[in-house]
């Protein structure tokens, strides 16, 4: 016999837990991966602030201007379109907002997936279109 709650569904609606949220939990100091829904650490070795994730390299739109200011409004999900090299030859993850459009680079962190980043450098290699498609995405 099942219990039935006000909406009708067979199962309590779950209770807060307090061991993952307070201080030293292992949600305090991480964040849910948009994409992949895996906990990111938001220490990342090489950069001063996390803005991706390590395992599947998506984002979100949370900075403005600044990287780390967090003072976006959009919050929508930033898709790894590709790589590029800066000057000093510093790889770069260039992140289109799904939601505004928006385009941004993002420092390659130490603990980055090292295929995953293999995949997006070598993906216009794979797909001949896909540079068609990147160009109508810009």
């Amino acid at each position: 016999m099942s219990r039935k709650n006000n909406r009708g569904q067979g199962r309590r609606p779950q209770r807060r837990k307090d061991v993952l949220h307070s201080h030293g939990g292992h949600r305090s100091n991480d964040f849910r991966c948009v994409s992949c829904r895996l906990d990111v650490p938001l220490d990342a070795p090489g950069t001063a602030h996390r803005n991706h994730c390590p395992h599947c390299l998506a984002s979100r739109h949370v900075d403005q201007r600044i990287p780390g200011d967090r003072a976006g409004r959009c919050h929508g999900r930033m898709e790894p379109l590709c790589m590029s090299a800066r000057a000093d030859g510093e790889w770069v993850i260039i992140h289109h907002c799904v939601s505004c459009g928006e385009l941004s680079a993002n420092r390659v962190a130490g603990d980055d997936n090292p295929l995953a980043l293999v995949r997006l450098a070598t993906r216009p290699f794979a797909d001949p279109h896909y540079a068609r498609r990147l160009l109508f995405t810009l």
